[in-house]
């Protein structure tokens, strides 16, 4: 089966008959009339964050993209945005997107943090959780935006005109939550079963729809998917240990497996379908004002982690996802809706060592499993006589030391366990908080910074930790991956910190900027589209003039 038939039947059969028909219809439309430059603000801003798209997948498969890709690649087309913190991970990056806040100011310095002095057995809190609700924890937890501090360009639009609509859905409950804010309309995300909401919301017949449409294709299984000739080279098994293989896989799933259907195009193809049912049932771009959708595709990102980046798998995905996104735009223009487009993504990706090495980057490796807080804290606790556990947090990133310990306990932590990650050969730099909060502010091109400045654009005083630990480049912090994840992103390297921004409307003159800009950039670019200002104060990120020529978008 082609990977055409596939999508397309993914993406348009959950939503509602009349949108199948246009959308078949669309196939065989005439030509779109001559377009002419685009004067008013848009009717629709749609908001698209792949997640774990980087810029180095962008260029690798720009070249082969026949759809939703190449309508964007158009656009205003900067391959060289920038994620520009420390922490490259799912919910700081998407914080940034529609906020123009990088995580020091938006309070999302990670996916998930250590708050010792929390009430709650259970010190890790995650990024969009209320760890106030009892009794729960951070991984049973209940959704919320409590901990983002800022508000995002849906809010502030909503805030100038009431009647805006804002809408917000993703594979990710955290994507969702990061792009659409404290104040939206209708804010959906995949909670591994079915698109869900917060408690006490009506259920649109659009959710409704497509739930029941999803449940159905999660119970009749999925055939083989058959990939591009272009995925042919890419379609080679690599071990990784314990009889496991990756990069051949073609996302046949048994029916009834959920786990599976979440890592495969098909999830993909049940967001964006929610979306444009979504926008059909609201009326999104039909109102007096323009309203904004943002949408968090997570495909990418599940793959990624569980096949790598660099397999048949990642391959027929991004074909797909290309296919997905053509489906939904000429769904958009058969409502004829004006709206303007901006894609990007969260953070970029790192395929697996064990291939890395085999395509000529022997260096590449997995992380010593004694690299951890809780190996580092028991050496640092054997020197200096303290007793019980001492260090806490993940392998890499940031660190919390026991908040139990005297100010001079504290302080000979600190000196001893940054010895001892400082003298470690996987690691590339580790910094004290006091190192960090008496760094300045970064500033210049994103692509410039030192390794302090994107720790520092990820600390907040409030959340974050003690030390915080960079890994050399090529280092994968997943010691073991036969049981679970066998790629990831994370780390302080341009190859996650590194992704597209696409800007496109229809009528708009094409032009490519190679150079550095930031995701932080994206919400006052929108903004200026529609005639609003951000104070300069109140965001990190700049307009980005979208006119190539003397007249300037900004203004």
């Amino acid at each position: 089966m082609k990977v055409n038939a596939i999508l397309f039947a993914s993406a348009l059969a959950f939503v509602t008959p009349l949108c199948v028909a246009t959308a078949h219809a669309q196939d065989a439309a005439t030509p779109t009339p001559a377009p002419t430059a685009p004067r008013a603000a848009p009717k629709l801003i749609v908001a698209i964050s792949v997640d774990q798209l980087s810029a180095d997948l962008f260029a690798e498969y720009r070249n082969h993209w026949t759809g939703g890709f190449k309508r964007l690649l158009s656009g205003a087309v900067f391959p060289s945005g920038y994620q520009s913190h420390a922490a490259t991970e799912t919910c700081p990056g998407h914080s940034t997107i529609l906020t123009g806040a990088r995580p020091a100011r938006s309070g999302i310095i990670a996916n998930n943090w250590v708050d010792l002095r929390t009430a709650r057995t259970d010190k890790s809190i995650y990024c969009a959780e209320d760890e106030s609700i009892a009794g729960s924890n951070s991984v049973a937890y209940t959704v919320s935006d409590t901990h983002l501090l800022v508000p995002t360009l849906g809010e502030r639009m909503k805030a100038a005109n009431p009647a805006t609509q804002i809408v917000s859905v993703a594979g990710k409950d955290r994507a969702a939550v990061m792009m659409g804010g404290h104040k939206v309309d209708e804010l959906w995300w995949w909670d591994g079963r079915k698109f869900a909401s917060y408690a006490g919301r009506a259920t649109p017949e659009a959710v409704a729809r497509t739930n029941a449409a999803v449940a159905d294709k999660i119970a009749a299984g999925q055939l083989p998917i058959d990939a591009p000739d272009y995925c042919r080279t890419r379609n080679r098994a690599v071990a990784i240990g314990g009889g496991k293989t990756v990069g051949t896989g073609r996302f046949e799933r048994a029916p009834g497996d959920t786990r599976a259907f979440r890592a495969s195009p098909e999830s993909d193809g049940a967001v964006f379908s929610l979306a444009a049912a979504l926008v059909q049932e609201k009326g999104l771009g039909k109102g007096v004002t323009t309203d904004l959708i943002a949408i968090g595709a997570s495909a990418t990102d599940y793959i990624g982690h569980t096949y790598g980046t660099e397999g048949n798998e990642m391959c027929l995905q991004l074909a797909a996802l290309d296919e997905t996104m053509a489906d939904f735009f000429e769904k958009l223009d058969s409502l004829g809706i004006d709206y303007e487009v901006v894609l990007t993504a969260d953070h970029g990706g790192h395929d697996l060592p064990e291939r890395h090495r085999d395509h000529a980057a022997p260096d590449a490796a997995r992380i010593d499993p004694a690299l951890n807080p809780k190996g580092i804290g028991a050496q640092v606790a054997a020197r200096l006589k303290l007793t019980g556990e001492i260090l806490f947090g993940d392998p890499v990133g940031d660190v919390w030391i026991d908040a139990k310990l005297t100010s001079a306990q504290r302080a000979a932590v600190t000196r001893e366990a940054l010895a001892l990650y400082r003298a470690h050969p996987q690691v590339a730099a580790a910094f004290s908080r006091a190192e960090i909060e008496a760094a300045p502010a970064p500033a210049g091109p994103a692509d410039t910074w030192s390794l302090i400045d994107r720790a520092k654009a990820s600390f907040h005083p409030a959340r974050s930790g003690d030390l915080v630990v960079a890994l050399k480049p090529r280092i994968t912090p997943i010691a073991d991956p036969s049981r679970g994840y066998v790629a990831t992103h994370g780390s302080f390297w341009d190859y996650d910190r590194r992704v597209p921004i696409v800007f496109w409307r229809k009528g708009m003159t094409s032009f490519e900027q190679p150079l550095a800009v930031e995701t932080v950039d994206i919400a006052p670019t929108l903004a200026a589209t529609i005639g609003m200002t951000i104070p300069r104060a109140e965001i990190d990120g700049r307009c980005l003039d979208l006119d190539p020529g003397v007249a300037d978008t900004c203004r």
